[in-house]
């Protein structure tokens, strides 16, 4: 057996935990040395989906390393949001997630469910669209202005109807946001996803919609849907005849957004690295040209500025559910 001197094994440990801090650092500057999956927790198609698709090609050019979409679907978004909330935070299992990332939470205090994740386990990377939702009518119907149908709304409370993707989604919250606003009192009737909400309203089988301005704008152009104001800070610029509610008087502002999120605890080295790639992908040519095919407008902010926004519009729609409450979901079909 060889001896070793007190002093040389003192020595021998620092020199191994230098070499450590030493290969750590390597190891952390190598991310991303495998695949990034981004989590879009809709089915394939939906607004999640197609805005995944893009950001995950601009990323992989900008990295240099493979970025694939998954989509993990179930319980309304719940089931790939918790999945990416309770992942590893290293940086290979990203979200887009839509404005129901904080509904989903708020709905499980109203029933006394164990909430599926905590908006507290996930940080924020990058706001990539948000689409001012966009109020719509039948055709078929006489109203020429918001004005117009608040005023048949008032006069027949519960009676003029209105189409939505689901109980506490998006576009529900949207309508319960303008009707709370205008003191009128509509007839909700929930459907399974947005299609089939579309269908609803194109069939006759509902009044009125709030939808992205992608969706509704050709059946605009066809003279099916007649626009009536936009939840926007601003009028939407194919739709320069449509006023915002703001203009109108009503304080609502709401918009369909789509962003990418992390697992919180996430190195600040690695989050450092996404941002910036992020960053760098929006503005390519490609992705631009793929937004604009999708007629979705970029509305890229960078974390700090995304947490600031995303607190706003969860503040709304934690304050839109609680005036809801307890409703049963009964979708028509």
């Amino acid at each position: 057996m060889i001896a070793i001197g007190h002093g040389r094994v003192a020595s021998l440990i620092l020199v191994t935990l230098f070499f450590g801090f030493i290969t750590d650092g390597f190891a952390q500057e190598k991310y991303p040395d495998r695949p990034i999956t981004i989590v879009a927790p809709f089915p394939p198609g939906g607004v999640a989906d197609l805005t995944a698709r893009p950001v995950a090609a601009a990323l992989e050019k900008v990295l240099k390393n493979p970025v694939v979409v998954v989509n993990k679907t179930g319980a309304a978004g719940a089931v790939g949001m918790s999945f990416v909330a309770n992942s590893k935070p290293d940086g290979y299992n990203l979200l887009m997630a839509l404005s129901s990332i904080s509904i989903i939470p708020e709905a499980d205090k109203l029933f006394d469910r164990k909430p599926a994740y905590a908006m507290e386990q996930l940080i924020p990377i990058a706001l990539i669209s948000a689409d001012p939702t966009i109020f719509v009518v039948n055709a078929g119907h006489p109203w020429k202005s918001a004005k117009e149908f608040v005023a048949d709304a008032k006069k027949r409370p519960g009676q003029i109807s209105y189409s939505s993707s689901g109980v506490y989604g998006t576009l529900h919250m949207a309508m319960e946001m303008f009707s709370h606003a205008a003191a009128i009192n509509l007839k909700h009737v929930p459907y399974a996803g947005a299609g089939p909400a579309l269908t609803a309203i194109l069939g006759g089988h509902a009044d009125t919609l709030a939808s992205g301005p992608a969706v509704v704008i050709p059946h605009i152009k066809s003279g099916k849907l007649r626009p009536l104001a936009g939840w926007g800070d601003k009028r939407v610029a194919s739709l320069p005849d449509v006023p915002t509610f703001k203009e109108l008087g009503y304080d609502v502002e709401f918009y369909i957004w789509a962003g990418l999120f992390a697992p919180r605890g996430t190195p600040a080295p690695v989050m450092k690295t996404i941002r910036g790639a992020v960053r760098q992908a929006v503005t390519t040519p490609e992705f631009k040209s793929a937004m604009e095919k999708l007629q979705t407008p970029i509305a890229y902010l960078d974390a700090p500025e995304f947490q600031k926004f995303w607190d706003k519009d969860a503040k709304m729609l934690a304050e839109a559910i609680k005036r809801v409450g307890k409703v049963e979901v009964k979708e028509a079909k």
